[in-house]
């Protein structure tokens, strides 16, 4: 399995799904809280 990061800048806000869980990781900086909850959380999210 190749790890990429995957930027979601072109995917519409409102089809981006990210679990409550995610809050724990940070609300002001998106991509920010998406990188390291990929990076606790592991491939299944990332």
């Amino acid at each position: 399995m190749l790890r990429i990061p995957v930027n979601m800048h072109n995917v519409p806000r409102e089809d981006i799904f990210r679990p409550h869980c995610w809050a724990s990781f940070g609300t002001e900086d998106a991509q920010a809280a998406d990188y390291a909850a990929c990076k606790v959380y592991g491939p299944l999210y990332g």
